[in-house]
């Protein structure tokens, strides 16, 4: 049986309580979550998950450019995925993924980069590692960001080599 995808909306209508709930859920769900991280979130679309009246799931999915060979592609990026800790296991994850997945459709693919604990997670529901090594247009070029190497999985991209190396635009605090 699959869960009803749930509704997605840009930031500027979700409710400040709900944002406020969304940041107070980041520091719940990770140890390290900083504003950089949340900055990232924003400016794109939330899937939120509420269970008896509380925020214990979201997501988001922000557009970004990746660039693989001499491509420059469209890419929905998804950001700041959390489960409140009482209630990981029960679905929750996977409904918000599959609201922001549902709109694949209208980018070229969809990426993220995933913890080495979170990363079966989202291989279960298809997304694959790319396996090509991992770059960032920076403000001195094109660097390399090896720690990011195996930790980036994308959705979608029918064509593209995954063995190629990758490259995201610049952004303050992690580029990818």
């Amino acid at each position: 049986m699959s869960l009803p995808t749930l509704p997605t909306l840009p930031t500027a209508l979700v409710p400040a309580d709900d944002l406020a709930a969304a940041r107070a859920l980041m520091d719940v769900a990770f140890d390290d979550f900083s504003e950089h991280d949340w900055d990232h979130a924003l400016g794109g679309l939330h899937a939120l998950d509420h269970h008896d009246g509380r925020l214990v799931a979201h997501a988001s999915l922000v557009l970004r450019r990746l660039q693989v060979g001499s491509r420059w592609l469209r890419c929905g990026y998804v950001e700041a995925v959390a489960v409140h800790p009482d209630r990981q296991g029960t679905g929750h994850g996977a409904g918000v993924m599959a609201a922001l997945e549902a709109l694949a459709p209208g980018y070229d693919l969809l990426a993220l980069c995933a913890s080495e604990r979170a990363r079966s997670f989202y291989e279960a529901r298809g997304w694959t590692v790319w396996r090509g090594p991992t770059r960032v247009l920076g403000p001195r070029g094109v660097e390399p960001t090896p720690d990011e190497d195996g930790a980036v999985l994308v959705l979608g991209g029918t064509g593209l080599d995954l063995d190629a190396p990758i490259t995201c635009d610049w952004r303050d605090g992690d580029v990818w």
